[in-house]
């Protein structure tokens, strides 16, 4: 069995153990809630974003869930600026051109504010004088803070963004900063063909054949020696002697 942590990472806090920046300010990370040897985040979710993180001690799983050419869904919760019409939820949904190129289609639609939400610290920066409203979006992708991209490509910038789910995993029974503990089945290495070839066996095959055909070589060839000589009341072409003539027989 594998380890998998499922935790619901705050505001601020950085998607690893340690902290490379400057030592006269440290920033939160990882390892000020989760106090576990051997596993590892499977993917990244930025400082300023929130909810699900997943984390492991087998690296095939790491990289399944991290990696996106799997494809992994991922869901957030984007609150944004603003109140999206139908064509902005419907451009989200189709593709947005950014400046890496246009995004794979998603699922959007408008929510509301999500039950049981935490008041995020220090809590968002509104202006009165414009509505705010909630985005439910699951992507495949994985480019740099995309969903941040993708709502102000259709002219509603981003206030928070907590991701709600990976796969088949979410937030539930999860509060800020918590962390769950389970167990879930080894993902397997590539399969092997039933019957794999024995690098061993074929080598001893090879030399075998190598072998055969040398002495069917060698077979083949004249062996060197001296002429054959002729069978006996025969002689040689053109060295025959003349036979002495038959004295006639008395009586």
């Amino acid at each position: 069995m594998t380890r998998l942590i499922r935790f619901n990472k705050p505001y601020d806090v950085l998607p690893q153990f340690t902290d490379r920046g400057s030592t006269d300010s440290p920033r939160a990370t990882l390892s000020d809630w989760i106090d576990l040897p051997g596993v590892y985040p499977a993917g990244r979710l930025d400082r300023d974003s929130e909810g699900l993180m997943l984390l492991t001690d087998q690296g095939r799983l790491q990289a399944w869930i991290s990696d996106p050419q799997h494809k992994m869904p991922k869901t957030y919760w984007v609150q944004v600026e603003g109140t999206p019409d139908a064509a902005a939820i419907t451009a989200l949904a189709e593709g947005v051109e950014l400046k890496d190129g246009l995004t794979r289609p998603a699922k959007a639609r408008l929510i509301a504010e999500p039950e049981g939400l935490w008041v995020r610290n220090p809590p968002i920066r509104v202006r009165k004088s414009v509505p705010d409203s909630w985005i439910e979006l699951t992507i495949r992708e994985g480019r740099n803070r995309q969903v941040r991209r993708m709502t102000a490509a259709v002219g509603h910038p981003t206030l928070r963004l907590i991701r709600a789910a990976i796969g088949a995993w979410t937030l539930n029974g999860l509060g800020q900063g918590q962390w769950e503990d389970l167990e879930v089945p080894n993902i397997p290495g590539p399969p092997r063909p039933k019957h794999a070839p024995n690098r061993q066996a074929i080598a001893r095959r090879h030399a075998r054949e190598e072998a055969e055909a040398k002495q069917e070589t060698r077979a083949s060839r004249p062996k060197p020696g001296k002429p054959t000589s002729a069978k006996a009341g025969s002689t040689k072409a053109g060295s025959a002697k003349p036979r002495k003539p038959r004295k006639p027989r008395k009586g």
